[in-house]
């Protein structure tokens, strides 16, 4: 129970650091370093600026074997960032302060998924390097909610990180799934359409409105949209919902019904799959957008992770954990990752409870995450 009661006091700890996207997570990281560095790990940080120039940090600590390979082992991916948390509803109305009740620990973060490090660090500090005859990283990234830019950064400047595809470990992306082996998910990309008009009070006939461009650039959206829940090449029966979530919306930014509108942005996100990357409708609208005159923009998003169910780390960690390999339609850092051939997707906490306005994550489950991340390190470390 010491160790459960010392792990809800690191959650609390981590918790406490708002990590929004927005913000530099460069304390939270700190805190990690140094708390890694007294269980033996060393740290390699590397440092990156957003595109707000608002400094970020990437964290790579590897604890290597008293004796033994530098091959192999396991290396556990996490990040430090966490959505905001506007119209928080969760217990005391502070986000960033932990409450523990109904078995539960409140907080922007407990579940997506500073609980999922808190349980990988408690684990590991059950184990010392002279027990161990492989290496043991742990790995926790900037931005993953932004397009996993950290991760993306990780793998293009990381020299830690190509030791690590060097070693090809298993690979645990801690992400929430109660703790169910995911050998698969979707990604995430999409675009924006700017339509451009000139401001003027309604009434006169100066006025320009971008909306009027915009609207059968909405209805090139739509049809696509329609596209993909009809047309079975765009669908993959082995996720559920097994289409690629096209999703669209569109604003104005009118202030009042007396000004003509002089600026109109749509977007697009959708969820790639293996095979079914979306890429020939993201051209047709682009197209389409040409022809109307509109900007178009992509956006960086991340791709879909496909390990095959029965490969051999994914069905040693289904013995771990219990139950059958599954899919999920969500995205995770994993994507990023493509380097690393033993991936994995495990962690406590339910997705369900990610990005919610009361976050939570069962106490219970971070007990056995602890549990299971400890067996993970005697099994590959």
């Amino acid at each position: 129970m010491t160790l459960l009661r010392d792990s809800i006091d690191t959650l609390s700890s981590l918790i406490a650091f708002d990590s929004v996207s927005s913000n530099s997570n460069q304390a939270i990281s700190q805190w990690v370093s140094d708390y890694l560095a007294s269980l033996g790990f060393t740290i390699e940080e590397s440092e990156y600026r957003d595109e707000q120039q608002t400094p970020k940090i990437n964290i790579v600590a590897r604890r290597a074997p008293a004796a033994g390979s530098d091959q192999g082992g396991l290396a556990y991916f996490c990040h430090t960032d966490v959505v905001p948390a506007v119209g928080w509803t969760g217990p005391d109305g502070d986000p960033f302060k932990a409450v523990v009740q109904h078995d539960r620990i409140y907080g922007r973060g407990s579940c997506d998924m500073k609980g999922s490090l808190v349980a990988m660090m408690a684990a590991a500090s059950q184990i010392s390097a002279a027990q161990q005859s492989a290496p043991l990283w742990i790995v926790c990234t900037a931005d993953e909610e932004l397009a996993f830019e950290g991760a993306k950064h990780l793998v293009a400047e990381s020299d830690a990180y190509q030791q690590i595809v060097a070693a090809q470990p298993v690979s645990i992306i801690g992400e929430p799934t109660r703790l169910s082996v995911v050998h698969a998910h979707k990604g995430i990309t999409g675009f924006q359409i700017f339509s451009h008009g000139r401001a003027a009070h309604s009434s006169s006939a100066d006025g320009i409105n971008a909306n009027e461009a915009m609207v059968p650039m909405l209805q090139k959206l739509l049809e696509l949209n329609e596209r993909t829940r009809r047309d079975q090449s765009y669908q993959d029966e082995r996720f559920d919902p097994p289409i690629l979530s096209w999703n669209f919306g569109v604003s104005d930014h009118s202030a009042a019904v007396n000004i003509t509108p002089e600026r109109s942005t749509a977007w697009v996100s959708l969820r790639s799959m293996p095979g079914i990357l979306g890429e020939d409708l993201i051209e047709e609208a682009r197209q389409t957008a040409q022809t109307l005159g509109l900007e178009f923009k992509r956006f960086r998003g991340g791709g879909p992770v496909w390990i095959d169910p029965d490969a051999a780390w994914i069905q040693q960690m289904c013995e771990i954990a219990g139950g059958q390999p599954q899919t999920v339609c969500y995205g995770t850092d994993g994507g990023e990752f493509s380097e690393l051939e033993k991936r994995l997707v495990i962690g406590p906490g339910d997705i369900a409870q990610a990005h919610t306005t009361d976050e939570w994550i069962e106490i219970e489950q971070l007990e056995k995450g602890i549990q299971l991340y400890r067996q993970a390190i005697n099994k590959w470390c």
